[in-house]
């Protein structure tokens, strides 16, 4: 039961109001001063504290500093004669949480109440209401998508919907929404295994094809710089929808979103092949043709993304465009500082690129650390994690001053992460890539509805680690296990970030541009 203070000198005649909101379920005690109100505070706690200004002896103004000395976080309600600005300045330079003007209302009483002492619950409340509500339509939109255009928009409104529940303590609207999410992933699955090749091989027309990794700076990166003078392209790896509705709020003071969009990442949605796309503007089994020496397949040694600047400045001359620019991979944090040590080559240049990996190394400390674990329990907690990394990181320095400096800045990312919780079973031999979401390989076995499988990669341009090699991808979250060890694996493996596969969250990827305030 909600516990609530009233003083006043006058609380005899307060006693209807007392009643009315005894009758609605609160514990009101009552006292006429403010000495006795101290006393009472000291001695035993309040959920609320309702208290007149104008008091004989010491005045409500007098009473409040020396109630916040004992009980500095309990909200009080400030009860005036007076609308006068200056008492009012006085009050809530105290910290009121709100004042009431006499003469009192007890619906008026009530409604602060609520807004003091329940706001939590009653948004809770509202938003839950708000989703059930929304949620025959969501189910509809789902059914009906029959677009990449469609599921971005479905993908945002479920994105919406998750980060707006996720301070619920209903936990079972939670549940549904995590259902309806599933869901929406398996239908999403489908759409992508009806419409890839065609994508891929432009058999369809061209509205159709959605941006994908290998037209990225073609179709919208280039377009920007080439009508803004000074433009950073920020690729964070990993980088999903959510975690830049995260860390949005903390950009509003330096930048205006100019665009909130987003482009479809290239199977696998792994490094390897989406970021090497990205940058080459080319689909894999290309680079892998046209620049043999700079592509290392799953089972070669070698590190997968060496070339990239290599691939964009190839890029930009086959586009004909003569930027002045800078490329730029931070993948520790002292690279950061050094950076903003050297900030001024980006300010110089027309189109600066910097890829930072923190994300995805994240991703990875996440399965393989406990305290990373519990601290990433639910997609909450990860993108919390992702704010207060964010919040605190030399990246955030970087856009505080590129904000300073005029700069345009496009955020993206090569593909997304899920946590999976379903293991399918695979087989293989010692050649087959190791990755969790996608195998590449010969003699793969596994059941074919479970995982869209490709055993020709040229028709998806990709290439192939042998003459007999194929490729399956794992559907929504989905995660493929060998049949040895197979329990252990699963154990170590359920609930940690992956990707390389077909989901929402894999393959809808946020394309943002950000036009600095001071522009």
């Amino acid at each position: 039961m909600v516990k609530i203070l009233w003083v006043d000198d006058e609380i005899e005649l307060l006693k209807p109001h007392i009643l009315f909101l005894k009758g609605k379920g609160y514990d009101v005690e009552t006292c006429n001063n403010g000495y006795d109100a101290i006393d009472m505070v000291r001695s035993m706690a309040f959920d609320l504290i309702i208290l007149d200004e104008m008091m004989p002896g010491m005045t409500g103004l007098e009473t409040l500093p020396l109630i916040k000395d004992v009980r500095p976080t309990t909200p009080v309600i400030m009860v005036t004669k007076s609308e006068e600005e200056n008492i009012m300045d006085k009050a809530i330079g105290s910290k009121i949480a709100d004042y009431i003007i006499k003469p009192v209302n007890p619906n008026q009483v009530l409604l602060s109440i609520k807004k003091n002492v329940h706001s939590q619950q009653l948004v809770t409340e509202q938003t839950t209401a708000d989703y059930r509500a929304e949620f025959g339509r969501i189910s509809a939109m789902c059914q009906g998508a029959d677009s990449f255009e469609a599921w971005c928009t479905l993908y945002r409104k479920i994105t919406g919907w998750e980060i707006e529940l996720s301070a619920s303590t209903d936990q079972s609207i939670k549940e549904i929404l995590a259902y309806q999410k599933s869901e929406a992933n398996q239908e999403f699955c489908k759409f992508v295994r009806r419409n890839y090749y065609n994508w891929i091989n432009k058999r369809v027309d061209d509205e159709e094809i959605p941006v994908m990794s290998h037209t990225l700076m073609r179709k919208k990166i280039f377009p920007v710089v080439d009508t803004h003078s000074k433009t950073t392209l920020l690729l964070i790896d990993n980088f999903r929808y959510d975690q830049w509705r995260a860390i949005n709020p903390l950009l509003r003071g330096y930048y205006d979103v100019d665009v909130d969009d987003f482009y479809c990442a290239i199977l696998p949605t792994a490094t390897q092949y989406a970021r090497n796309a990205i940058f080459a503007g080319l689909m894999p089994l290309a680079i892998d043709r046209m620049m043999p020496d700079k592509w290392l397949n799953d089972n070669e040694e070698g590190g997968k993304n060496q070339y990239e600047d290599e691939f964009l400045s190839r890029q930009m001359k086959m586009a004909g465009k003569d930027y002045k620019w800078t490329f730029d991979k931070l993948v520790r944090p002292e690279a950061g500082r050094k950076l903003i040590d050297n900030i001024r080559r980006v300010y110089d240049a027309d189109f600066s690129v910097i890829v930072y990996n923190f994300l995805d190394i994240l991703s990875h400390a996440r399965t393989e650390t406990d305290i990373i674990r519990e601290l990433t329990e639910d997609e909450a907690s990860f993108r919390s994690l992702t704010r207060s990394w964010f919040e605190h990181s030399d990246l955030f320095v970087l856009l505080k001053l590129l904000s300073e400096q005029g700069h345009t800045v496009i955020i993206t990312s090569d593909h997304g992460t899920i946590r999976v919780d379903n293991p399918v079973k695979v087989t293989g031999d010692r050649e087959t890539s190791p990755n969790l979401r996608y195998k590449t390989g010969r003699n793969l076995q596994y059941n074919a509805r479970e995982v869209y499988e490709v055993t020709r990669p040229e028709d998806i341009q990709l290439p192939r680690i042998n003459l007999s090699s194929s490729y399956i991808f794992a559907y929504n979250s989905d995660f493929l296990v060998y049949n040895n060890d197979a329990n252990k694996f699963i154990r170590y493996y359920r609930n940690t970030f992956q990707h390389g596969g077909i989901s929402m969250e894999e393959m809808i990827v946020p394309y943002i541009v950000l036009k600095p305030k001071n522009s």
